[in-house]
């Protein structure tokens, strides 16, 4: 694709593919706390966030987002890293522009809820303030082509996000996308499509939900915003098997402890690639065309989001092919005799 503005991308009728996930995936690779969750990895190898943005390229996205996700002032004083806080989001803002632009993508800079905000305390509003208005300049200095803000559950902070993006960010475009939790509103008691449809209003290009919820519960409450919203809808979820009665990834338990499996053993229920086709068909039919997988994603899902699309990026070339298998494919190497054999075997079926 080449390198157009995302609103006139959007303005096109163009769907953008955007790959997030890069907090659990380092966090998978062993280069990031769980719990702490602050991008370290950016200022300790920045080497493997240039190695992520190309494998992420390579599975199809249209968008490199700069890793400084819950990297603003106060998560890294909490870890004692504060003084470095500008050096942090520079480089990570540098290293997702050098890759754009030898690859042509976009690069996003990201605000996040900050963990600070609280509803009745005026003080924690200004002091998130404070916290956006530096990382989104920071932002702007270092090229990056339009801000997100994400993962927000408290619509006033969402606003606040956006209201800053618009003063502080030069005319950047922003896109704002919620986490939804249980039930379908904001802590601050906003029905979720309806806070959508404000933050459109608002001045936001795109709008939706990020993170939180899996494919399947997010999908429902993708189409109702779909109802409400004139513009372009965004669907990032966490590509986990979330499902009635447990629609977020924070639910999950182990079937035989009962204790709940959020942050570290939820391996167990992540999306197959069926799984993700499915998502991706029912999000390209909604007319989703801001679209991606939040924390638990990989190059394969990456990949599987982006044939749907109609792309074929160059991970496709090794996309799954049966005909090639030695057991299932059109030139078998086994004889009969021993196909059969190892069919029982594979599939535990008895003689």
């Amino acid at each position: 694709m080449s390198k157009r503005g995302l609103v006139e991308r959007l303005k096109n009728g163009e769907n953008v593919l955007i790959a997030n996930g890069y907090m659990w995936e380092f966090a998978r690779r062993g280069y990031l706390t769980l719990g702490g969750y602050v991008p370290e990895v950016v200022i300790e190898h920045p080497e493997l966030v240039t190695q992520l943005h190309e494998e992420f390229v390579h599975a199809g996205t249209d968008v490199l987002p700069a890793f400084t996700y819950f990297g603003h002032r106060e998560k890294m004083r909490s870890i004692g890293r504060e003084a470095e806080v500008e050096s942090l989001n520079r480089q990570a803002l540098r290293i997702a522009r050098k890759v754009a632009d030898q690859t042509g993508c976009l690069v996003a800079g990201s605000v996040c809820h900050t963990q600070v905000y609280s509803l009745n305390h005026p003080e924690t509003h200004e002091k998130s303030r404070a916290i956006f208005k530096e990382v989104i300049e920071w932002a702007v200095e270092e090229g990056a082509d339009y801000i997100v803000g994400e993962t927000f559950s408290i619509f006033e902070e969402a606003m606040l996000a956006l209201e800053c993006i618009k003063q502080y960010g030069k005319g950047l475009p922003a896109v704002i996308t919620l986490s939804a939790h249980v039930p379908d509103q904001t802590v601050d008691d906003v029905p979720i499509p309806e806070a959508c449809r404000r933050l459109e209003e608002a001045g936001a290009v795109a709008v939706g939900l990020n993170c939180s919820r899996g494919p399947k519960t997010m999908i429902p409450l993708i189409r109702e915003i779909r109802k409400v919203c004139k513009g372009p809808i965004a669907a990032i979820p966490v590509p986990f098997r979330c499902k009635d009665g447990c629609r977020t990834f924070y639910s999950f338990k182990d079937e035989e402890t009962g204790k709940f499996l959020y942050p570290n053993n939820l391996e167990c229920k992540k999306c197959s690639s069926d799984d993700i086709i499915e998502f991706a068909t029912a999000a390209k039919e909604i007319d989703v065309q801001y679209v991606g997988l939040c924390c638990g994603n990989c190059a394969a899902y990456m990949r599987d989001l982006a044939e749907v699309y109609g792309r074929k990026p160059e991970a496709s070339r090794y996309s799954c092919d049966l005909s090639l298998s030695f057991v299932w494919g059109e030139k078998k190497e086994l004889n009969k005799v021993a196909d059969k054999e190892f069919l029982y075997m594979v599939h535990g079926m008895e003689k």
